[in-house]
């Protein structure tokens, strides 16, 4: 076997294609695996997150109907403040507040309460207030019936699934209902508790939409809200029935992941279908194997063509190598073969001295050249190495069971990507709060989930309007080092809203909040000119809004002391 054509062809074969097959069969299996295993995990994760989030809304909206216990007032009588059948029955009053007053204060405390209503015990008399003011067609208000429902637990909240408040003059709003009786606690103790009247709360269903966008949702993709006995309190699909949930969640060709919702003894569904949530993983894995089946129909053809054209080459090299024949090189190699490639060593050995004078003289400044690129390369790999080891770090936490390990480092390398990145100088509303929220979701592991931040955000205002790129993590990063950090717990809000021709985003919290002469102190440094040696985040943030956007945007603080401290900032609205 002389012919260096056979041994190439022969060894491509068995050296090359065998392998190339194996590999990539395994390394296909290996990672659709691990992706399906993923998507499955992140999938119930986001799941939890979002009953969560929907338990914390309905214990809201329970605290919201406590107020009828809890509210006190300033000069009012022991008596009459805490005798509620006198106050309802007399007075017409809710503690110290006319019930009127009471109801509007309920509607307009939350952006999803549509209506509230009172109805007094003792005559039946009702009381209501709607957000739109429309009329209430009393008759059509299924009072008796749910007060039924409540007798068996009267100091108990209920809810009541969803249905159309058509009770309400020309409304057809889907809400679901919260009840809670008001029982009279002065006096002496009785068996049956003393219920001086009932306060109902409609909230409108589209409260859940809310939540829909934590998960990336199909077409035929469903997620639904059942209490025990299985009444619907919301489904994106529309109206469904119980045979029809419990036929979809047989279905081994939908995903079905199941979280408790414990405050209406109920779950959230999601039934998800497989075809679609790993679509783009099979599209991709036939892809693969038809790009490796070509690839090797193409290795094969041009390893045969490549191979009958490297003989003529080496022939022409052989016979202009006579040209160089006058330098040698202190090593030689020994010829092993008579093929074509033995015969290229011969004219070799006789061109190496020669060579090494063009090595010293040129190929040591190349190298030198490229030790100087490669360095270069090595100092724009270091952040990508960075990421890619905080992510192999996170999935050994992962694997571990170790999830407040990963998901802490999972927040960290999004923020390292985040401040790293020096290409822009304005992201979106949306990157931005992103950022926000993995900064202090590591605060809050840190201090114990000791402080809490809640978000609000007008519906009018619009996500992918751009602002300034790290302006609202040094605000709320000093809320916790200055506000909070003294306290055991402790709440930092975020609101955001449009106001005429401005974006307005409110930080605040209630932490020790600051006395007037630190307040005039800040003020007055935001206003100077000169670099700061106190509040640098605060000045810093002002100064780049004010030079990204003009002097009439920035931003203001406010403050009282052992209340809490307010930060405004103002940016145009893009459109």
């Amino acid at each position: 076997m002389k012919s260096i054509f056979v041994k190439f062809s022969a060894s491509f074969m068995l050296v090359g294609l065998i392998p190339l097959f194996a590999l990539s069969f395994f390394s296909v299996q290996i990672f659709s695996g691990y992706v399906e295993r993923y998507t499955t995990s992140n999938l119930q994760q986001m799941v939890l997150y979002m009953s969560y989030n929907l338990n914390s809304a309905f214990q809201q909206y329970n605290d919201i109907s406590k107020l009828m216990y809890n509210v006190r007032y300033e000069g009012v009588s022991e008596d009459i403040t805490q005798n509620q059948t006198f106050n309802v029955n007399e007075l017409e009053q809710i503690n110290s507040t006319p019930i009127d007053s009471f109801l509007k204060t309920i509607v307009f405390s939350d952006n999803y309460i549509t209506g509230a209503y009172f109805v007094r015990a003792e005559d039946g008399r009702i009381y209501y207030q709607e957000r739109e003011n429309q009329g209430l067609r009393s008759e059509l208000l299924p009072v008796q019936e749910w007060k039924d429902k409540m007798s068996s637990q009267p100091a108990k909240a209920a809810i009541f699934p969803k249905h159309q408040d058509s009770y309400f003059t020309g409304s057809k709003r889907e809400v679901f209902t919260l009840a809670r009786n008001l029982i009279d606690t002065s006096g002496v103790l009785t068996r049956e508790p003393k219920v001086v009247g009932t306060l109902f709360l409609d909230i409108d269903t589209a409260m859940f939409r809310q939540f829909l966008n934590e998960l990336y949702l199909g077409e035929q993709d469903e997620v639904l809200l059942i209490d025990g006995e299985h009444h619907i309190y919301f489904s994106n699909l529309g109206n469904r029935t119980k045979d029809e949930i419990l036929a979809g969640s047989k279905d081994h060709e939908l995903l079905v992941l199941r979280e408790d919702i414990p405050f209406v003894n109920g779950q959230l569904i999601a039934m998800i279908h497989r075809a679609g949530l790993f679509e783009q993983l099979f599209s991709a894995r036939a892809t693969v194997y038809i790009a490796i089946l070509i690839c090797s129909v193409a290795l094969i053809v041009m390893g045969a063509w490549f191979s009958r054209r490297l003989a003529a080459p080496i022939r022409k090299l052989i016979q202009q190598m006579a040209v160089v024949e006058s330098g040698r090189l202190d090593t030689m190699l020994p010829v092993n073969s008579n093929d074509e490639i033995g015969r290229l060593t011969q004219g070799f050995n006789r061109m190496v001295e020669r060579l090494r004078v063009h090595i010293d003289e040129a190929y040591v400044a190349q190298i030198k050249q490229k030790q100087t690129e490669l360095n270069a390369l090595k100092s724009q790999i270091r952040p990508h190495y960075l990421y890619n080891t905080l992510e192999v770090i996170r999935m050994n936490a992962v694997d571990k069971e170790a999830d407040e390990v990963a998901d802490m480092i999972h927040s960290l390398s999004n923020q390292l990507k985040y401040v790293i990145d020096y290409g822009e100088d304005r992201v979106s509303l949306r990157r931005e709060l992103e950022h926000l929220h993995d900064y202090f979701y590591i605060i809050s592991v840190r201090y114990d989930n000791r402080y809490v931040l809640r978000c609000d955000i007008t519906p009018d205002v619009d996500m992918d309007w751009p602002i300034l790129k790290l302006c609202l993590q040094p605000i709320v990063e000093n809320a916790v080092q200055h506000g909070l950090r003294q306290q055991k717990k402790g709440t930092i809000g975020i609101t955001i809203e449009k106001r005429e021709k401005d974006l307005a985003i409110t930080i605040y919290d209630d932490g020790a909040g600051m006395d007037k002469e630190t307040l005039a102190r800040i003020n007055e440094t935001l206003c100077e000119p000169s670099p700061p040696s106190k509040s640098i985040g605060l000045k810093n943030v002002h100064e780049r809004i004010r030079s990204m956007y003009g002097e009439n945007y920035g931003l203001s603080v406010s403050s009282q002391k052992d209340i809490g401290t307010s930060v405004l900032l103002c940016f145009p609205v893009s459109n």
